[in-house]
């Protein structure tokens, strides 16, 4: 029998190290888009169950990866959007597991997707642990590199309005 291999193509930068210092506007969508974290009522998201846990793992994401800052934030029926902000880390010390042995495929202790990867596994860890055992994520995630204070000023102001926008974002399913 003949092994078929799938490969993915990447959506990242080749030759960019998304461990470097800078600004990075975030989107995972959940598992085909379903309306998993809540629903935009009157203008106003309602969490559900799983939306408080995205949430509230996403504002802890300092305390386990100290060269991360949090910048603006909002959580949509199916996907979140956010910025993280990472730092120099010469001086951080990195609160990840010692038990990871990076080897020339992982990627490295405190870049973008080390971050993105326990993120969306922790919540669906936590996920499972309240029952809520059909939690799924999109595989992959979606970045772009702030390359400018417009740029960074302008995905804040879509982020902010991104409720009050929601029939007419890309990941709104009727």
């Amino acid at each position: 029998m003949i092994a078929v291999r799938h490969h993915r193509k990447t959506i990242r930068l080749r030759e960019y190290d998304y461990s470097q210092p800078g600004e990075y506007f975030i989107t995972i969508c959940t598992h085909e888009k379903e309306y998993k974290f809540g629903e935009i009522v009157a203008e106003e998201m309602r969490l559900s169950q799983e939306g408080i846990i995205a949430q509230q793992f996403w504002q802890q994401i300092p305390r386990h990866f100290e060269n991360a800052e949090l910048d603006e934030f909002v959580v949509m029926p199916n996907h979140i959007h956010g910025i993280i902000k990472l730092n120099d880390r010469r001086d951080v010390q990195l609160n990840v597991p010692t038990s990871h042995v990076p080897t020339r495929l992982s990627p490295n202790k405190g870049s973008l997707s080390v971050i993105m990867r326990t993120y969306k596994a922790a919540v669906t860890t936590e996920c499972r642990r309240k029952g809520l055992s059909d939690f799924r994520w999109q595989s992959r995630f979606y970045e772009h590199i702030v390359r400018s204070n417009k740029d960074l000023d302008r995905i804040r102001d879509y982020i902010a309005g991104n409720v009050l926008q929601w029939t007419f974002d890309s990941e709104y399913l009727q």
